[in-house]
């Protein structure tokens, strides 16, 4: 599957050839403040973790990956948006409920890229795909994903906990049925 440009990102799934621009995103305390705490990623952490998990789900003709965000402008690497089943690691997968979730670099905040990348996915999957609902889920003091995904017109679901191999959390839970 192709998405094509937006008005000011290009993408593209990544692939384990991206592994220094994994590492590079999250070397920033606060890009990963919300996602463990602010610990940065080592480079051990991409191949022995992340490029593995990421194997497990990425599924090109469905769409499933992590979708790499360039700027046109600039060509350059701002982040990437997720999309997966909802529950891809649990013992029951969501497969008509995808999950999305983005990561961007720091200086990529407050311009409305996430939010641009991320109705860019939806629009294209959408489309494409054999799906009934996208929801996403966030720590529960990240306010600045909750109001993304509020602009994505996702809904509170409710606050639970997340479970995942990596170490299960509370988090809320959004989404918008298609």
């Amino acid at each position: 599957m192709k998405i094509p440009n937006s008005e000011r990102l290009s993408y593209a799934l990544i692939s384990p050839e991206d592994a220094d621009l994994l590492y590079e995103l999250d070397q920033d305390v606060e890009v990963m403040r919300y996602i463990n705490g602010g610990k940065v990623s080592t480079r051990q952490d991409i191949q022995e973790v992340m490029l593995p998990r990421l194997a497990k789900y990425a599924n090109p003709e469905r769409g499933w990956g992590l979708w790499k965000l360039t700027t046109i402008s600039k060509q350059q690497f701002i982040g990437w948006v997720l999309v997966r089943p909802m529950h891809f690691f649990s013992d029951d997968p969501q497969w008509h409920d995808w999950e999305l979730g983005w990561r961007l670099k720091r200086v990529a905040w407050g311009q409305g890229f996430a939010t641009e990348a991320a109705k860019h996915v939806m629009a294209a999957l959408a489309r494409s795909q054999d799906m009934t609902c996208f929801s996403a889920i966030a720590m529960p003091g990240n306010k600045a994903s909750i109001y993304i995904m509020e602009k994505l017109g996702m809904s509170y679901q409710k606050t639970d906990i997340y479970r995942d191999p990596l170490g299960d959390e509370e988090v809320v839970f959004y989404s918008v049925k298609l």
